[in-house]
């Protein structure tokens, strides 16, 4: 070919028309690899290629023959031959093709059937799908190959069903047709899912895995989030259960700063519930017996759905016996019966029960049982002020702790039975319509104040221990139900208590008398003290006005002084009795002697004094002198007056 380009002498010999006609076509055909290359692009190219091809041919084969038949040596100037030689055409074998012609091409081939553009997003339908791949055609020279990992968030993917892919690649290092359908879901995405949030579209997504408080699902190729609240109406124990699922989502939230897209599930069952529980709510009516399933169980009580409306069993309403927790009469998810008991104005708030769908315990209880049987049952419930028994399913009594023991000490409950005991009682009432009875268990032993008498006389001595002391005395137990007081006043002959516990403590063993009894008003005083001898009997002689003791100043203070003497006998000091002889006062810790200036068996009080003994001295001294005085005074005027009579008679005589 390129011999028939180059001669021009043999060009000139030709007919021109043709020859013309046979270089613009040889031109034409002549394809640089660049436009092979968007040649290929299209889908008939290679049949005009072909059909170009052999007409080239066939114009270069008359031309060779036109050239046969007229030989003729063309002078070739070697100067100008160099300086026109095209050397890109040496080198590379073929002709250039100038950059207009190429883009002129191009043009040519906008618009042509078949031709695509790389990153451009296009449908394309599945064709053929295999165990791992989808065929996908977008009406181009080939068809491209796609994972099936990509349509994993629509696993009914199949054949016909048009699908959007992005032209990765127009052709590979093989010549394959590159698509992706990720990439083209990315592309789409955040304007579907705006699109959907502003509608309220339902859309599908493919729960990915799970996170923390949620799922991560696939929504038109992003990652979004479900919230666990948002999975189901009613609280989900096991999140697995939904990975590597297709669901329906409603789009409820979208942070376009962040690109961050929030789904619910949740949305849709509500929507379709909000339906059903306006039915239900309409024709809801006390007494009503109702089906549900119970969606949560909590300390106070159990919630059961009740076909999209809630409704509350209290804990109180479960069961006519007494229990502790719900759970141990239902369990989650289960299907029970319930009835209407009450619910508000707006039907809002509905309260249910499940006891009253049997009858009552105390209908079934036996009409034999009366008041003074005993009857055994099962302790269920501790207080402070008593024990419920269990008599019968769901029949209960209560025994106060006063009845359970003949003791008047104020006890608990605890201190006698426990929950789980099987005990036995007496009934004491009874009264079916308000549906109550009390309990005894002190009735089923004898009374210990029936023969009190007998067993505790005046001036009987007895032993007991000490279960308790007040400010004023102390209470002493006989025996179980027998109770006693010792007044303060009654634990010492000789000591000054001032509480009770400085002289005994609870828990010992204290011999007491039986001072008074009182049967009706079930009451006994004891003392301590009148089992001993008492000793002012022998103060009384010892310690007698104006006997003078020694004792020790025991203690001292503004008043006057306490003096203890022998035999535990303490007494009082005035403190304008407690100077000295020589003026000093008395200190704690001295020891003299003291005149009993008082004394009171009854009261148990001895009042001393020391200056009285001394001043008593001087008052003696005192006298005595007095009446020296007296004598000597009387004595000097009867000699003077005998001696006046002797001095008379002299002078008479003279």
């Amino acid at each position: 070919m390129q011999s028939v380009y180059d001669a021009k002498p043999v060009e000139e010999k030709v007919e021109e028309a043709p020859k013309e006609e046979v270089k613009k076509e040889a031109k034409e055909e002549v394809v640089t690899p660049e436009v092979k290359v968007v040649a290929k692009e299209v889908v008939e190219a290679p049949k005009a290629k072909a059909k170009a091809k052999k007409e080239a041919k066939e114009e270069v084969k008359e031309v060779v023959e036109a050239e046969e038949e007229a030989p003729v040596i063309e002078e070739v100037n070697p100067e100008e031959f160099l300086a026109n030689f095209d050397w890109h055409k040496f080198e590379e074998g073929i002709e250039a093709v100038d950059e207009e012609n190429i883009k002129a091409f191009e043009a040519a081939l906008e618009g042509t059937l078949g031709l695509v553009n790389e990153r451009e997003v296009i449908e394309g339908t599945v064709v053929r799908k295999t165990d791992r791949e989808a065929i996908i055609d977008i009406n181009s020279k080939s068809e491209g190959v796609i994972s099936l990992n990509e349509f994993r968030y629509n696993p009914g993917l199949k054949v016909g069903d048009t699908v959007e892919v992005l032209v990765d690649k127009r052709e590979d290092s093989t010549g394959q047709l590159v698509l992706s359908h990720k990439k083209a879901r990315v592309i789409k995405a955040w304007e579907r899912v705006n699109n959907a949030h502003e509608t309220g579209e339902v859309v599908n997504g493919f729960v990915k895995c799970r996170t923390r408080g949620g799922m991560i699902v696939d929504v038109f190729g992003i990652e979004a989030f479900l919230p666990g609240s948002q999975i189901d109406v009613k609280p989900i124990r096991d999140y697995d259960q939904y990975v590597e699922k297709t669901m329906e989502f409603k789009v409820v939230k979208i942070n376009h700063e962040f690109k961050n897209v929030v789904v619910s599930h949740k949305a849709l069952i509500e929507a379709d519930i909000e339906i059903q529980k306006k039915e239900i709510i309409s024709k809801l009516e006390k007494g009503q017996v109702l089906e549900g399933v119970v969606k949560n169980i909590t300390s106070y009580g159990v919630f059961v759905d009740l076909g999209g409306v809630d409704g509350l069993v209290h804990i109180t309403d479960l069961s006519w016996s007494r229990i502790n927790h719900p759970s141990e009469v239902v369990e989650l998810d289960q299907t029970l019966n319930v009835v209407i008991l009450d619910f508000d104005d707006e039907k809002t708030r509905i309260q249910l029960g499940l006891k009253q769908l049997n009858a009552h315990p105390w209908e079934a209880l036996d009409e034999n049982i009366k008041v003074g049987d005993t009857i055994k049952g099962k302790v269920v419930v501790l207080a402070d002020y008593g024990a419920f028994i269990e008599v019968a399913q769901g029949v209960e009594g209560l025994i106060h702790v006063s009845e359970m023991s003949w003791s008047t000490h104020l006890r608990s409950a605890q201190d006698f039975v426990k929950v789980g005991d099987e005990v036995e009682a007496q009934i004491l009432t009874l009264d079916r319509e308000d549906r109550k009875m009390s309990l005894g268990i002190k009735q089923l032993h004898p009374d210990p104040w029936s023969n009190i008498a007998e067993k505790y006389p005046v001036g009987s001595t007895h032993t007991g221990t000490v279960r308790n002391y007040t400010n004023f005395g102390v209470f002493v137990e006989l025996e179980e139900g027998i109770d006693g007081l010792v007044y303060i006043s009654d634990l010492s002959w000789t000591k000054k208590i001032k509480h009770p516990s400085d002289f005994t403590s609870v828990g010992d063993k204290l011999e007491v008398q039986v001072l008074e009894l009182d049967i009706e008003g079930r009451k006994l005083n004891l003392g301590h003290k009148q089992t001993t001898e008492n000793p002012w009997d022998a103060h009384e002689t010892k310690f007698t006005i104006n006997s003078i003791h020694e004792g020790t100043v025991k203690e001292k203070s503004d008043k006057g002084l306490i003096v203890s003497f022998e035999d535990g006998v303490e007494a009082f000091v005035p403190s304008r009795f407690t100077a000295k002889e020589d003026g000093t006062k008395l200190a704690k810790g001295d020891t003299d002697k003291f005149k009993v200036i008082e004394f009171n068996k009854e009261f148990r009080r001895v009042v001393a004094s020391h200056t009285s003994i001394f001043k008593a001295q001087e008052e003696k001294n005192m006298k005595v002198a007095q009446k020296k005085a007296e004598s000597a005074d009387k004595t000097t005027l009867g000699d003077l007056g005998g001696d006046l009579a002797a001095l008379k008679k002299k002078m008479e005589g003279k």
